[in-house]
């Protein structure tokens, strides 16, 4: 850690980095408190560090950023993963899309694999800075508060010095939490959005409009098109959904003009839902499916079974409406109201237009 702290005691001055502020290096990477991606040099790739606060032992928390400024002038895309920290298959995904020649690209792809640093040392979904403190989702801190306390100042930081400034379109990468997975699945809030999730081709999509507090809603809010991208389930890199997310994501830099090639404006195995209903265990037991993610389901079909200590069957799980499964229980292990899964359907309300 000496290193680090000398770094962060001397303020190294380089005309890259005019506006964004750069307090040091680590292993040869700058290490910056403030990103703005017109400092940087058009034609290359930047690996960054970005100073997100500090921990209780007065060291940085370091987020790792990727930037590449194309050749020629053009849209700004976000992408981000990891803010919940065993969510980890969007980070695969930004690592693949960091060989991007900068030469062939048009605008500029900031990316950063691994928001919720403390998350990810402790491969949980929370924001966990210590055993003593409470454990809060950093996904329903944005935009936080610059200078505020624990969750809040982290948060804040990272929306105003680093993704705010240098986005005009969004992407949040995700997957299921810990004991669930989903298939291929996007949200999506406004026409738009839609727009950005149709081109990803998954297996899902869910109009919905959204929770305060997270990377996607905030960017809308704030005017920036956002989609949240869920790729499977946590603590793996899966070799297939990584390979659909980088596919989704050039698709929608082709669209958007920042790179060549053909565009697919949509996939015809993509079903678009705007209400979920959950089926929940009655009792307490052994959860076992009998549908597979994305299925198609009737209402009153049976989709699970649930065994008691002994393996005899207590009870039968039925679909409470007709739609696609959106997502599954992974751990049989089931106590009495417990999802095993999720739903998703079209309702005719009007107010369910974009999303109940």
């Amino acid at each position: 850690m000496k290193v680090i702290f000398a770094a962060l005691a001397v303020l190294l001055a380089s005309p890259a980095f005019a506006a964004t502020e750069r307090v040091g290096s680590l292993d040869g990477v700058p290490i910056i408190d403030r990103l703005d991606v017109a400092d940087l040099p058009a034609g290359t790739t930047q690996r960054l560090w970005f100073r997100a606060g500090t921990s209780a032992l007065a060291q940085p928390w370091l987020v790792p950023v990727i930037v590449i400024r194309g050749a020629r002038p053009g849209p700004r895309l976000l992408l981000t993963a990891g803010i919940h920290g065993d969510e980890l298959n969007g980070i695969d995904v930004i690592h693949r899309l960091a060989s991007i020649d900068p030469a062939t690209l048009a605008g500029t792809l900031t990316m950063v694999p691994g928001l919720n640093t403390p998350g990810l040392l402790q491969s949980v979904r929370e924001f966990t800075p210590g055993s003593s403190r409470s454990a809060p989702n950093l996904n329903r801190a944005i935009p936080g508060s610059d200078g505020g306390r624990g969750v809040e100042d982290y948060a804040g930081r990272l929306w105003s010095r680093l993704l705010r400034p240098n986005a005009d379109q969004a992407v949040d990468l995700h997957t299921q939490s810990r004991g669930t997975a989903y298939p291929l699945y996007a949200f999506a809030s406004t026409p738009r959005t839609l727009a950005m999730a149709q081109l990803m081709a998954p297996d899902i999509i869910k109009l919905d409009p959204g929770e305060k507090g997270t990377v996607e809603n905030e960017m809308v809010r704030a005017g920036v098109p956002a989609i949240t991208l869920e790729l499977g389930r946590p603590e793996v890199f899966d070799t297939e959904q990584v390979g659909r997310g980088v596919g989704g994501i050039v698709n929608l830099m082709r669209e958007m003009g920042m790179m060549t090639g053909p565009v697919i404006a949509r996939s015809p195995i993509t079903f678009v839902g705007n209400s979920l209903a959950v089926a929940r265990v009655p009792r307490s037991g052994f959860a076992v499916l009998r549908v597979k993610l994305g299925e198609a389901v009737t209402k009153g079909q049976e989709i699970a079974i649930v065994s008691d200590a002994f393996g005899r069957v207590t009870d039968s799980v039925t679909a409470p409406v007709s739609g696609r499964v959106s997502a599954i229980a992974t751990d049989p292990r089931a106590e009495r109201g417990d999802m095993v899964a999720r739903i998703i359907w079209q309702s005719d309300d009007p107010k369910c237009a974009m999303g109940c």
